[in-house]
């Protein structure tokens, strides 16, 4: 019986340089095993320029999402939510090579980049699932739109000088109305993000629960709230409201709400699947020192 062939599609931000010879370095690695390697069709092009693209396979045209064993992704967490975009309807898992800023999604560094596709290469890794979440749309009770995000859902004021008048509920009950920039609604992934930006907690990847981030909110109760998954939120622009508003998922797909619309955000039956290299558990705290470069001298740590 013939052996399944090792399929991984390399995902990169080609727009910068650094990036594109990391992307060379990880073909060059690839070709030397028995994986190989895939690129969409607007990278191979652009990666044609810097380096041979012989026996490297095209997304789409030789080989499908559901047949890839893993995608590396090298650039920052932009370029992680974009590949997330692209396997979304798969269990393909995502390994992201942090080449941007902060880089909370990715499992590794620039430094640590050889290493990590020896990794792949010898399929020494684990997969960690990430809840989503999913939303869905509604006016005059049609449903009009449904997204998901990894992130975050946010409703948003579409016009700078007016504010958002909203309703939040959860659970099917209103909670308060307030007049707003917005509602951030986030995942534990997502609590380092937007809703961080906003105020929100910092959730540990491993607690299953949802955020619920008011933008500016115009209350004398407008705290983030931290809800069980199994919680339903609802966020309903009211017809009076002076702007109009427009729905962002991981800030990357936008879609215009009308007045009275009606936006359902619910946990996904569907998580995003993350290549781990070593056990995030055991290392969140020292994520959050490294990527917000915390002050931690004096520490000596338990039983000195």
């Amino acid at each position: 019986m013939t052996a399944r062939r090792r399929c991984v599609l390399v995902l990169a931000h080609t727009g910068r340089s650094s990036t594109l010879d990391a992307a060379v370095t990880v073909l060059d690695l690839l070709r030397g095993s028995d994986v190989t390697p895939v690129l969409t069709a607007a990278e191979r092009d652009d990666l044609a320029t810097r380096c041979s693209v012989e026996g490297v396979l095209v997304l789409g045209d030789d080989v499908a999402v559901p047949q890839l064993e893993l995608v590396v992704v090298l650039g920052g967490d932009g370029t992680i939510l974009r590949a997330a975009e692209l396997v979304r309807d798969s269990d393909v898992p995502l390994l992201g090579v942090n080449l941007g800023h902060v880089g909370f999604l990715a499992e590794a560094e620039r430094d640590d980049l050889r290493d990590a596709i020896t990794r792949v290469i010898e399929q020494r890794w684990d997969v960690e699932e990430r809840r989503a979440v999913a939303v869905r749309v509604l006016h005059d009770g049609v449903v009009v739109h449904e997204d998901w995000a990894l992130n975050e859902a946010t409703v948003e004021k579409a016009a700078r000088e007016r504010m958002l008048e909203v309703v939040l509920e959860v659970d099917g009950r209103p909670l308060s109305t307030f007049g707003c920039d917005g509602v951030v609604v986030s995942t534990p992934t997502g609590s380092t993000a937007y809703a961080f930006s906003a105020g929100g907690p910092v959730v540990w990847p491993t607690l299953d629960a949802m955020l619920v981030v008011p933008l500016s909110a115009h209350a004398l109760f407008a705290r983030p709230l931290v809800v069980p998954p199994t919680s339903a939120i609802a966020i309903e622009v009211l017809r009076r409201t002076p702007a109009t508003g427009v729905l962002w998922c991981d800030g990357r797909r936008t879609f215009d709400l009308a007045l009275g619309a009606r936006i359902e955000i619910g946990a996904s039956p569907r998580p995003v699947r993350l290549a781990r290299l070593h056990s995030d558990a055991d290392r969140f705290t020292d994520r959050l020192v490294r990527k917000f470069d915390l002050p931690v001298g004096g520490w000596r740590g338990p039983g000195s």
